[in-house]
């Protein structure tokens, strides 16, 4: 088993209609506070690779950095504190244990039905001023990964972990797919 890297795996989602943020792979911090100027500020900096997970956990997300300095020092603070051994999962992706599930292949309304049996409504609902969860661009989203786990046989394991929601618009900022080698 092989997991692909985060940037690896959010490309391959994307090309099957998941929505992602505009972002770069880059091996240097000089690069990295380049490619920021061209995505726009604030940016996330992340550390990035096949054998690097529980980025949160360790401390490899920078958020909010609003310059080329901050990108540039984030940067290098990630490349100096990379390490091989790291293992795959998420933050609290098991906490909730709010889970549905379905069998390949999925049709829109398995996608709408998945949704509509989570027990947690009341997170997808308008809730302290935010709009509602798109539960469209939901759906799609549970589709996009339908499709992505449909065409290729290795895969083994897709994560979106988090899958943040902006003005009710679901992104997946992070992914690790693991696929048979």
């Amino acid at each position: 088993m092989a997991t692909l890297s985060e940037a690896e795996s959010k490309a391959l989602l994307a090309r099957h209609g998941v929505p992602v943020p505009a972002e770069a792979v880059v091996a240097t911090p000089e690069e990295a506070a380049e490619a920021a100027g061209a995505i726009g500020f604030p940016v996330v900096v992340k550390l990035c690779g096949q054998a690097i997970a529980h980025k949160t956990e360790r401390g490899l997300v920078k958020l909010g950095l609003r310059d080329a300095a901050a990108v540039t020092a984030a940067a290098a603070e990630l490349l100096a504190a990379a390490r091989p051994e790291d293992g795959v999962g998420g933050v609290l992706a098991e906490a909730v244990g709010d889970v549905a599930f379905r069998l390949a292949p999925l049709r829109a309304v398995d996608a709408e039905e998945l949704i509509d049996e989570l027990a947690n409504q009341a997170l997808l609902g308008p809730v302290r001023g935010e709009p509602p969860v798109d539960r469209a661009a939901l759906a799609g989203i549970l589709l996009g990964l339908a499709a992505v786990a449909e065409g290729d046989d290795r895969i083994r394991s897709i994560d979106l972990n988090p899958l943040i929601v902006s003005d009710g618009v679901p992104l997946a900022v992070d992914a690790l797919i693991e696929i048979d080698a």
